[in-house]
């Protein structure tokens, strides 16, 4: 199979599960023995734009001229079987689903975040989840500058959204949701239902070698408000307080982000906490896979979480906030632990029972593990994702197919 992958990457300043889901999905398709042509562009190029042109980028966000034509002839001079589009926010703009249109292309889309009914793709605002602009309302997310904390930045974001919305239920052949719940909130866009397909995103086996595991929780990813790091500095202070003879956890919290200076003051006195700042993939997985728990305290309704699979998959458990993609990921007292969003003191509890039973928490590492073999394995994730293609193929936008078995 031909397939084109067509993916804007966010700025590198800052982890990207986006990215990361492209190039490990790139590399195991052309492994496969699939032909991948990558297409795209990079927000990192902004930054050298000259003044002129970068006023102009609000209408490059509504539509991208640019885009349309170069992705015609991409088409023209390829002819891939399927179309694969991750972002296209904010270089590419919907002109990729035209382009695809007009070439007659097949078009599959993955929704990483919740763009199409939210100015940010969030449905996080003032430190809260809000689902204001859910079932097809723009305007909360203007009023309240929620792109940015800006009204002017947010609204050729939303138009973006109103105007191309009717392209994004009729040119899109197979759409992809990362989890369940992230499909169930957008419920009424009036995405059609038949084409729609819940595919978790891809985690690449690495060999478990059951590393012996040190007396330290982690934290990775975003150094951001939604993240719950608010959440879990709490509850790191609550735990200490609560600790009668001191304690023999570390927290390690791996990442950058808004919040870096915060953090690293919070960190400063406490000899238990590790700001260990933005690793590698690989960094990561060690330091994961050496560890009693990994802390998932985000406060917004994350559409996947892919540190949560990735503890998994280095056979760690998790301790996750209760909402969003987490409750069908993590099944309690088996392979993870939930505890109720943004409640520091039952997080602090968690941390605690690391601390009092080890043992527990090995078991359920090792089950954690288990779990990623049975639900999250790469070759299944694959094959989803070919059958998947292959139902868009046999029945471009525009038909009425029926799902593969």
């Amino acid at each position: 199979m031909k397939i084109m992958l067509v993916h804007n990457r966010p700025r590198s300043n800052g982890p990207s599960g986006e990215s990361r889901v492209v190039d490990r999905e790139s590399a195991a398709l052309a492994e496969a023995g699939h032909e991948v042509i990558r297409v795209g562009a990079d927000s990192d190029e902004i930054e050298q734009w000259p003044a002129a042109r970068k006023a102009l980028l609000p209408a490059r966000i509504i539509w991208s001229q640019q885009t349309y034509r170069s992705l015609q002839a991409a088409l023209r001079g390829n002819r891939p079987d399927v179309v694969h589009v991750h972002n296209t926010f904010p270089l590419l703009s919907a002109a990729v689903l035209y382009a695809c249109r007009n070439a007659g292309v097949p078009l599959v889309a993955t929704l990483h975040n919740y763009r199409l009914g939210c100015t940010p793709g969030e449905l996080f605002r003032d430190g809260a989840i809000c689902h204001d602009c859910l079932g097809g309302r723009l305007l909360p997310g203007v009023v309240h500058g929620c792109y940015r904390g800006s009204r002017v930045a947010s609204l050729p974001v939303a138009a973006s959204i109103g105007v191309h919305r009717p392209a994004w239920r009729s040119m899109v052949s197979a759409y992809m949701f990362i989890s369940a719940a992230q499909r169930d909130l957008l419920g009424g866009l009036g995405l059609p239902a038949d084409r729609m397909f819940v595919r978790h995103n891809m985690i690449p086996r690495k060999e478990y070698q059951g590393v012996p595991k040190q007396d330290t929780v982690v934290f990775a990813g975003r150094l951001a408000v939604n993240k719950g790091l608010p959440v879990l500095m709490a509850a790191w202070d609550r735990y200490l307080a609560s600790a009668a003879d001191g304690t023999r956890l570390r927290l390690v919290i791996a990442g950058t982000g808004p919040l870096d200076q915060e953090v690293a003051g919070w960190a400063a006195g406490k000899p238990s906490v590790e700001v260990a700042g933005l690793l590698s993939s690989a960094e990561c997985a060690e330091l994961m896979a050496g560890a009693r728990a990994v802390i998932v305290p985000s406060t917004w309704e994350e559409p996947f979480g892919l540190v949560v699979v990735e503890a998994m998959a280095a056979g760690t458990p998790v301790i996750a906030s209760s909402h969003g993609s987490f409750v069908e990921l993590v099944t309690p007292g088996v392979d993870g632990v939930l505890y109720p969003p943004s409640d520091a003191g039952a997080l602090a509890d968690a941390i605690a029972d690391v601390a009092a039973a080890p043992q527990k928490y090995e078991v359920l590492g090792k089950q954690a593990r288990e779990t990623y073999e049975l639900k999250f394995n790469p070759e299944s994730s694959l094959r989803h994702l070919l059958e998947i293609y292959d139902f868009a193929i046999a029945n471009p936008a525009g038909s009425h197919g029926s799902r593969p078995g």
